[in-house]
């Protein structure tokens, strides 16, 4: 039996536990799911698993000097809770209904890799299309891979040390080239604030662009609430245009604000 450990959210937005039991769900929608709210399967119906475990600490700098936390530094820590691989199916499967789509966030969800391949595995076995979030800081390819690997670099507005800067950039190309060898989408997500950044990302992250389309390249504002977002969202538009890259809304936010399980 494979074990993992869940975030406090766990599988989300849910109506029924394993068991059938009936839940409340966050979103206050009657019907288990939500919609992708980053990328590009952004607006299209989905179900969340957030693993616990992450191996960054970020903590963002805003245009006016402020500090946006990370908004699931919850994450960070050992806290959550433990599911078997075969419960979180259960739970996914009594929940499903017509969605296809199962993101597998964080945290950091490759540091539970050989749990995630498990999961995966089922998810396609079920013939549902599975999405892992990662933040690329690896220096291993993972077991099995996901119909869509959304890499997350930070940049240096994140706080991040120099050496992990550069493991990301090793990590990235790592990853973005493992899953283009087995056919699977790959997109690259970035949080930015100020026009320097796409200096840090052109530099920095040439060799992974090269690998892809500009589209499949996703500048997204930094900020976790509405008034946050409406001091960067210009820049990302900026960017976008500029390169050819895809903006990318946080669909999330705008709906539900930042409030966890949603």
């Amino acid at each position: 039996m494979t074990i993992i450990r869940l975030s406090r959210e766990g599988i989300f937005p849910i109506t029924r536990d394993k068991d059938g039991n009936r839940l409340p769900t966050a979103t206050g929608l009657s019907s288990p799911g939500t919609v992708q709210g980053e990328g590009k399967l952004c607006g299209v119906a989905s179900l969340f698993i957030r693993l616990q475990g992450c191996n960054l600490r970020c903590r963002w700098s805003m245009p006016d000097g402020s500090v946006s936390p990370c908004d699931t530094a919850h994450t960070w820590t050992e806290g959550g809770f433990t599911m078997s691989v075969e419960d979180v199916m259960r739970t996914v499967e009594m929940n499903i209904g017509c969605m296809r789509h199962v993101v597998i966030t964080g945290g950091e969800p490759l540091l539970q890799a050989h749990a995630v391949a498990q999961l995966l595995s089922s998810l396609r076995n079920r013939n549902l299309h599975s999405t892992v979030e990662t933040n690329g800081l690896t220096d291993a390819v993972p077991p099995v891979l996901p119909d869509l690997l959304s890499i997350s670099p930070k940049l240096s507005l994140s706080g991040l040390t120099t050496a992990q800067r550069e493991a990301s950039v090793r990590g990235t190309l790592l990853l973005a080239r493992a899953a283009l060898a087995e056919g699977r989408d790959v997109q690259l997500k970035f949080v930015v604030a100020r026009l320097s950044d796409a200096d840090e990302i052109l530099s920095d992250y040439a060799d992974s662009l090269r690998l892809l389309k500009p589209d499949d390249v996703i500048v997204m504002p930094l900020g976790a609430s509405s008034a946050l977002l409406s001091q960067t969202s210009k820049v990302a538009v900026e960017l976008a245009v500029k390169n050819g890259w895809r903006f990318g809304p946080r669909l999330h936010i705008d709906l539900f604000g930042n409030k966890e399980a949603t």
